[in-house]
């Protein structure tokens, strides 16, 4: 017979879930705990190619700098954070520490994801959250829909419709980011 000692608030529980589960992502969206296995191989090799593409475009320079699996602290419950796939911060995003790994939200410039099988947490409450943060460009290698979808520009917490991307296209990242990029949406999709 189990006997619960004391109880875990959300943050504790996702601490220890953390812990004993490495490699996975652990994640608080909307008050809700989520686990994600470790990316498959493609996965890996779409983050690795957009890495080389943002240091080609001049990222160096720019004020800003790329980082995987940053926290993102968001505003949307007490407890509630995201680690995007990839994202593109200010350079000084470092002073911007609210708690753990932690980040505010007003130093991110764009987020990635590239979906895995919690594919629909990509495409639905991160869009939200992202959208409630401010975060102003929000890019989705859709796999499971084999296409690339682009949020931008949120308003009153919400992102109008994406552009959507499909194979053969170029997806031309905002401004918002500090340079130029287009990336293809086959190596978004494809690694």
């Amino acid at each position: 017979m189990a006997v619960l000692q004391q109880e875990l608030t959300l943050g504790e529980a996702a601490d220890q879930l953390a812990r004993a589960l490495p490699g996975h992502r652990v994640e608080i969206l909307q008050g809700r705990l989520t686990v994600t296995p470790p990316p498959d191989g493609s996965h890996g090799l779409s983050l690795t190619k957009l890495c080389r593409a943002l240091e080609r475009a001049g990222i160096d320079g720019s004020g800003a700098e790329w980082v995987q699996g940053v926290g993102l602290w968001l505003p949307t419950a007490r407890e509630d954070f995201a680690i995007p796939d990839l994202s593109v911060v200010d350079d000084d995003f470092r002073d911007a520490h609210v708690t753990k790994n932690y980040y505010a939200p007003d130093v991110f410039r764009l987020v990635v994801e590239v979906t895995s099988s919690n594919w629909s947490d990509d495409l639905g409450p991160k869009v939200e959250c992202y959208a409630q943060a401010g975060i102003p460009a929000y890019l989705i290698a859709d796999r499971k829909h084999d296409e690339v979808l682009l949020h931008t520009e949120p308003a009153d917490g919400k992102y109008p419709d994406p552009e959507r991307f499909k194979r053969g296209q170029v997806v031309p990242l905002p401004e918002s980011i500090g340079f130029r990029l287009e990336l293809s949406v086959d190596t978004l999709l494809d690694g």
